[in-house]
């Protein structure tokens, strides 16, 4: 099984199914191409119909988008419980994935996944703080309501986990404050050994994309490449 990813420093939708293929211990081959290269567009085009990324390959079956990669995922592996086994619970799930999934316009508009960057404050506006705010109500609640169950949002992992992780990688770029609650679900999310895998691959790029980069510039990352060597 293949699955294919994006830049892991800007790819919000490729880490979705990654972290949750990486925390349930499913083995899958990791295929990184890079966003905007010169080749890009051939190189996916030959995987997905869409043309985007992520894509999961297993033999003849195709799946894109990460939404539905996660669903496969989760049929595949039973075992895993990568939905709330709570019929209630499942759909409280599946609702709030299709809410990231399809919402939250204005923080992935202004605060767009940048794992590598530290910006704290920039990209804020009323639009973004009423995001922010849904978001945080979202996983207080869940947290207050499956506190026995476990420190993820139902408990235990599930795919509800993994679609708010590039939000909580935004937090963090961004310096977005949250209530307690909300934080410590953020804190624990971020360091995960399979997050910080991610954010460690995230760090040995030295692409730059200008259409994911509306606070930096070029000279800006160049100079933070020498500072680290």
């Amino acid at each position: 099984m293949k699955l294919v990813i994006g830049n892991k420093n800007y790819s919000s939708w490729s880490l979705r199914p990654w972290l949750l293929a990486r925390q349930a211990s499913i083995p899958f081959e990791e295929i990184r191409l890079r966003l905007g290269s010169e080749g890009f567009a051939a190189e996916i085009r030959r995987c997905s119909p869409a043309g985007r990324v992520p894509v999961l390959v297993d033999g003849d079956l195709t799946v894109w988008d990460s939404l539905a990669i996660c669903e496969t995922l989760a049929e595949r592996f039973p075992r895993a419980r990568l939905w709330p086994e709570d019929p209630k619970a499942r759909a409280h799930a599946r609702s709030i994935c299709a809410e990231m999934h399809a919402g939250f316009t204005a923080l992935r508009g202004q605060m767009p996944m940048n794992v590598t960057a530290v910006l704290p404050g920039l990209g804020w506006n009323i639009a973004v703080q009423r995001d922010v705010d849904r978001i945080a109500h979202i996983w207080t609640e869940l947290r207050q309501k499956y506190a026995a169950e476990g420190p993820f949002l139902f408990g235990h992992f599930t795919v509800a986990d993994a679609f708010y992780a590039p939000v909580v990688s935004r937090f963090a770029t961004y310096g977005v404050r949250l209530p307690e609650l909300a934080k410590t679900y953020a804190d624990h999310i971020l360091n995960l050994p399979a997050m910080q895998e991610w954010i460690e691959g995230a760090r040995g790029e030295h692409d730059f994309l200008a259409d994911d980069e509306p606070y930096r510039t070029a000279l800006d990352e160049d100079t933070l490449v020498a500072a680290n060597q």
